[in-house]
């Protein structure tokens, strides 16, 4: 088959290689500066980058072209998915720790299948099916530990479904609203409504003078800026115009192998020891997306 017939399945991938680097430098900015201020400045930088793009290809830095229903649908899945998917998953990572974390949102793809099927009429082959179930069952075998306690914290566990939830639904909620819109200035709809949400949360919080404080950090902030362009500007972008070409479950499938890229990079920069396991789950994993291309 062609390339271009599976071109929503291509952008699903580089989408998991960009979300790779950006969470290296956000990691690397987190452990300086806290999460909250990565996340705000972030989606900050994303929105600027975002509309600094769309000047050049459509002649507008802000989607003024959008409709209601465009910023309506938009708007709520920059909320879910920016906001309080990604608020709920750095929460459980405080609580039950990233691998365990990350196990539980490797189950994201399944939900966003199923409730694209319901919602999107979204149907799936047996062997989409069959790519989803091996990718997915290749990364929970890769982020896993030699023994996954069935005892974590309740609430840690309920915070890494959310964070699961908000990306399974963010992307179900992009698809419905951004229609034939342009992928770019869809993504900055979602990412300005995120930043929205943010700024309210860090007004009430109370913790605008940490997030100022953080912006004269230097090696944080190139480090943040890196990840923006990766993150909220590139993948992001990358992510929508995968979910406008192919079904919504194959590209949440892809898109969940950032754990698996992550393997090298991560234990080049922080030092992290590779396993056995992981690098059986990645195999695995690298054969569940293998059979989308078949």
């Amino acid at each position: 088959m062609s390339i271009q017939s599976h071109v929503g399945e291509i952008a699903s991938l580089l989408t998991a290689v960009c979300w790779t680097f950006s969470a290296i430098y956000f990691e690397k900015a987190g452990r300086r500066v806290g999460s909250l201020s990565v996340n705000i400045i972030r989606i900050f930088l994303g929105v600027i980058f975002l509309g600094i793009t769309t000047l050049f290809t459509r002649g507008m830095f802000f989607p003024i072209d959008a409709t209601p229903y465009n910023w309506f649908w938009l708007g709520l899945s920059g909320i879910v998915g920016f906001f309080l998917g990604d608020l709920f998953l750095f929460k459980s990572y405080t609580i039950i720790g990233s691998r365990t974390s990350q196990l539980v949102m490797s189950l994201a793809p399944m939900i966003t299948a199923v409730i694209g099927w319901f919602f999107l009429s979204e149907y799936l082959t047996p062997k989409s099916i069959a790519g989803i179930v091996v990718s997915v069952t290749g990364i929970m075998i890769a982020v896993a530990g030699k023994k996954l306690r069935l005892d974590v914290p309740v609430k840690g566990f309920l915070y890494a479904i959310g964070g699961a939830l908000g990306q399974a639904v963010g992307l179900i909620l992009s698809k419905k609203g951004m229609g034939d819109y342009d992928a770019i200035a869809a993504t900055q709809i979602r990412a300005i409504f995120g930043f929205a949400a943010f700024a309210l949360l860090v007004t009430f919080m109370r913790r605008w003078r940490k997030v100022i404080l953080a912006t004269g950090e230097r090696k944080s902030m190139n480090a943040i800026t890196i990840g923006a362009m990766f993150g909220p500007f590139i993948g992001v972008s990358l992510s929508l115009f995968a979910v406008k070409h192919t079904e919504t479950g194959i590209a949440s499938a892809l898109m969940a192998l950032t754990p698996i890229f992550i393997i090298i990079p991560s234990a080049i920069m922080f030092k992290e020891k590779i396993t056995a396991r992981q690098v059986t789950g990645a195999v695995i994993s690298i054969i569940g997306a293998s059979i989308f291309f078949l």
